[in-house]
């Protein structure tokens, strides 16, 4: 089965891709059939997700897949929440992975609860009319440390430590982070619903 990727983000195409190999599903990003990214106005994981699928279902006739994700930081009311993606520019800075590194380590200097969790919201669209949307979310709570640490993943991977782990996600190999990460516990969930709806 073939489904758009209702992100133009490698990081995600890659752990997505591997995650979803099990039901030999192809994914495509929409950049690699022209979609313009969807419009994010909500204030919610499920609700950015849902639009981001029936955008891409809807330009490209195939079902769709949408991952809404972002770091929810306990001290800060669980923001950046939604706005992850844009964190670093609120601070003066170019979006960018290590720009929302740094921006959240300087912003979290002197902040003595450092618990977060990274959150993860997938929707498939088997179009973009779909009445019933499958939705499954995953959830990874750890710490925030004071610097980065590990050489692996992207996002806020080299600075979400996880107690139970004693490292952060950019410590753990690939295999690893899709046992424990929020995105490798919401797709758990989609392989799930997949086969009950989908796959009959």
């Amino acid at each position: 089965m073939k489904l758009v990727l209702a992100s133009n983000n490698r990081g995600k195409l890659h752990e997505l891709q591997a995650l979803l190999a099990p039901l030999g599903v192809e994914l495509v990003r929409q950049a690699d059939l022209g979609i313009p990214e969807a419009p994010e106005p909500h204030r919610t994981f499920v609700e950015n997700a849902l639009a981001k699928a029936r955008h891409a279902a809807q330009i490209s006739g195939l079902p769709a897949l949408a991952d809404d994700a972002g770091l929810c930081v306990e001290a800060f009311g669980g923001l950046p929440g939604v706005d992850t993606a844009y964190y670093a520019t609120q601070f003066g800075y170019p979006k960018g992975d290590d720009n929302n590194v740094r921006a959240l380590l300087e912003q979290m200097s002197g902040v003595n609860d450092r618990r977060a969790a990274l959150v993860s919201t997938l929707v498939a669209l088997r179009s973009a009319d779909d009445p019933e949307p499958l939705v499954a979310t995953g959830r990874a709570p750890g710490l925030v440390t004071e610097r980065p640490i590990g050489g692996n993943g992207f996002g806020f991977d080299p600075v979400m430590f996880l107690p139970p782990l004693g490292c952060t996600f950019a410590q753990l190999s690939d295999e690893q982070k899709n046992l424990y990460s929020h995105r490798g516990q919401a797709v758990q969930q989609m392989l799930v619903l997949m086969r009950e709806r989908w796959m009959l």
